[in-house]
């Protein structure tokens, strides 16, 4: 696929080449010459680049160790016996049962647990996956699947910590823990009238009583909110469902579709009385923190719509107020084509959003005239200017508000700019970028282009 595929190869002579980045490797014999940069080059400020594994490793073999430590000492506590000694009532001297809520018969799983924690990893990858075929990017299905581990890793943690120091009672616990009545009536229990017993005069299974005193929080549902949530938000970002525009009714409900699998995971578990309604909401709510903290993580935003398809890379700040510049190469990391969305004149990835503000001026993004002193986006002053991105443009913002540039000590005229020597308004160069995006859109679907 497409969006495996390495950085671009060149085969221009080095002495001539304008593009920002070292020439490291030059190959000879009839091979073609390639270009080679660093994978996060700030001077090409693109950072949509698939990396070595090597590179790879080296970002993330932290997080691999991370993982996989939590992942034992999860699979250890899980294991584990419970480590409170509860107390529980069985009936009143009448014979009349205390908490008929505990006394379920043992049933069989509806979702056993193993197929829940398949379900919220599984689908939320096979999405991410599939969402490739438009997006195309190596780092946007890194951020996706990592993230999405560092959420049910991390929700998994949290809910058998909690379930071994603190647990409850399963609705089915008198039918597993299936107490001596003979013994009870005998030896007496504790508490006010003597009603309270321990664990000790229960006759089932051990490992059928010690999962039946660990039931808050449920494990189904941390997993179902924690991979399903998730891909809720993944799926608002790339479909961009609350944007700039009225999208179709499919993507709305493509976006909640996920939320209606964790509901109905988590609903299953009051059929089949393996955990009362506190315990489903408990789990639901460790896996919707864990699903909003790692995703926020790995990407831009979690609602602001102009960002929320970025991936965050490792090393390099996103500069939210740097418009284009600030994109690295994620501008087309979306699955929807509307409203100028997927082309790479959508200002930091969406469309309108401009770098016009408080953060735009301090960076010089939106420098209106060119001195000896400032730097201009995509522009040259003096051998201060950078190339920021495939084309060469000269003055502010893209050529907006520029009055020309110099370069070295030779003078350009201001023929980039709109208005020699004027102020341009930063809008409407926008908005006749965002227009040329709407035509060539519809010239792609004339000739039968998606």
């Amino acid at each position: 696929m497409n969006f495996l595929r390495k950085g671009r190869r060149s085969g221009t002579d080095p002495a001539h080449d304008t593009s920002a980045g070292p020439i490291t490797t030059t190959e000879k014999h009839h091979k073609r010459e390639k270009t080679s940069r660093p994978l996060f080059d700030m001077h090409s400020g693109n950072f949509n680049r698939r990396p070595s594994f090597g590179q790879w490793l080296k970002f993330h073999w932290l997080d691999i160790l991370t993982m996989a430590a939590m992942g034992a000492v999860g699979l250890g506590v899980y294991n584990a016996d419970p480590a409170p000694s509860r107390s529980f009532p069985i009936t009143f001297r009448d014979g009349e049962i205390v908490y008929p809520e505990f006394a379920y018969p043992l049933r069989n799983e509806i979702v056993p647990i193993w197929a829940a924690a398949l379900l919220a990893s599984l689908i939320p990858i096979a999405v991410f996956l599939l969402m490739q075929i438009r997006v195309r990017s190596f780092w946007d299905v890194n951020n996706a699947i990592v993230g999405l581990l560092y959420s049910l890793i991390t929700a998994a943690v949290f809910q058998v910590f909690i379930k071994w120091l603190i647990g409850g009672l399963r609705p089915h616990f008198l039918a597993v823990c299936a107490p001596d009545l003979n013994r009870v009536a005998a030896q007496g229990g504790q508490g006010f009238n003597y009603i309270m017993f321990q664990r000790d005069i229960c006759t089932g299974d051990r490992n059928q009583i010690n999962d039946s005193l660990e039931s808050m929080p449920s494990g189904h549902s941390t997993a179902a909110w924690a991979g399903f949530l998730y891909l809720y938000f993944y799926l608002n970002a790339k479909l961009k469902v609350w944007s700039n525009y009225h999208p179709a009714m499919w993507k709305l409900l493509a976006t909640y579709a996920p939320v209606l699998g964790a509901f109905l995971i988590t609903g299953a578990l009051t059929i089949d009385e393996f955990h009362n309604w506190y315990d489903c909401l408990a789990g639901a709510i460790i896996g919707s923190v864990m699903a909003i903290s790692a995703y926020r993580m790995v990407y831009a935003s979690v609602w602001d719509f102009r960002f929320n398809h970025i991936p965050l890379t490792r090393h390099t700040p996103f500069s939210y107020g740097a418009g284009a510049a600030g994109a690295g190469g994620f501008e087309t990391a979306v699955f929807t084509r509307k409203a100028g969305w997927g082309y790479e004149e959508a200002y930091g990835g969406a469309p309108f959003d401009a770098a016009y503000n408080l953060r735009g001026a301090q960076t010089g993004f939106n420098n209106a005239v060119h001195t000896d002193q400032s730097m201009g986006h995509n522009g040259h002053e003096g051998g201060i200017g950078r190339r920021l991105s495939r084309r060469d443009q000269h003055g502010g913002l893209g050529g907006v508000m520029g009055q020309g540039h110099r370069d070295g000590d030779v003078e350009h005229n201001a023929a980039m700019s709109h208005e020699a020597g004027g102020m341009a308004d930063p809008g409407q160069n926008r908005y006749r970028i965002h227009s040329r995006s709407l035509e060539r859109k519809a010239l792609n679907r004339q000739s039968g282009g998606l």
